[in-house]
């Protein structure tokens, strides 16, 4: 652990900072919207942008390699993509044309084969495994710029709309019936949730977006049931997660993503055995 806090200060390996860094400010937004996610039940949907995401990844890299378009990053290809998904998921839930999870499972597959493609015929391109499964240790200074701005706009938003999000989360008809126009707040918490996702994507990867989206909301969940305490304990576990997930994966030479996930599912078993456990004694102590 040592070695990891020397690599932490050390102006020679700055990759490791950013990565620190990186983490702590994006489990601001992962603890919100991950809370809302779990809540409102949304994990599909998340799955669903998430993956589509690497469409954007893919054509961006395309555009950028073959056709010199230079500023079109592969995080500013996924944003994209992922605020398209989330708009016509988005639509699909308020017009109710089409089953949702038809909607869901085609654009899943869609988005995923059009990015596979396009990476695999761009050159220089033909692996695209730091997209799913990420890769923190690439995060540049631009990088954290942008997770900066996403991020700002999340809390922002978050905030702004708090009580809106409650009726919905817990009484959308009575909402509805106080004349909320309640499809308008579940199209700002679709989008939240596909910013969100573009920060996941460059700590954990695609594949694994939805683990670190909804477990530390789901541990904060079994010791509280309070939306703003569950709020401020699933983003003080994701900042202690991702934390604990680089320094691990430094010191055993290990992909940080999948160790991450890792921690993260073994304190959800351990948390959730814990109160298991209490439970019976307590039960036991009674009769």
């Amino acid at each position: 652990m040592i070695d990891f806090f020397y690599a932490v200060i050390n102006p020679d390996v700055s990759f490791i900072r950013y990565a620190l860094i990186a983490g702590i400010l994006s489990s601001i937004a992962f603890g919100i919207i991950g809370t809302f996610v779990v809540v409102k039940r949304m994990t599909y949907i998340a799955g669903a942008i998430s993956h589509t995401s690497l469409g954007g990844i893919g054509l961006s890299l395309w555009l950028s390699t073959v056709a010199g378009i230079s500023f079109l990053t592969p995080i500013t290809g996924a944003l994209i993509i992922s605020l398209l998904t989330g708009l016509i998921i988005s639509y699909t839930i308020i017009k109710k044309e089409e089953r949702l999870d038809t909607v869901i499972g085609a654009i899943w597959s869609i988005g995923m084969s059009i990015g596979l493609i396009f990476i695999y015929i761009t050159p220089g391109y033909g692996d695209p495994m730091s997209y799913l499964f990420g890769n923190i240790l690439l995060i540049s200074i631009h990088d954290l710029f942008i997770i900066v701005v996403l991020n700002s706009v999340i809390i922002f938003a978050s905030v702004l709309f708090h009580n809106q999000f409650l009726a919905i989360f817990f009484d959308e008809e009575f909402a509805k019936i106080r004349g909320i126009k309640t499809y308008i707040y579940q199209i700002i918490l679709i989008l939240l949730i596909s910013l969100t996702i573009i920060l996941l994507i460059t700590i954990v990867g695609i594949v694994m977006v939805i683990a670190l989206l909804t477990i530390p909301a789901a541990i904060a969940g079994i010791f509280t049931k309070k939306m703003k305490v569950m709020i401020l304990l699933a983003v003080l576990i994701c900042m202690i997660v991702t934390s604990t997930g680089l320094a691990v994966s430094y010191m055993l030479n290990l992909p940080t993503g999948s160790v991450t996930i890792l921690i993260s599912g073994i304190l959800y078993l351990l948390a959730k055995s814990g109160t298991y456990f209490t439970t019976r004694i307590w039960k036991k102590s009674i009769y």
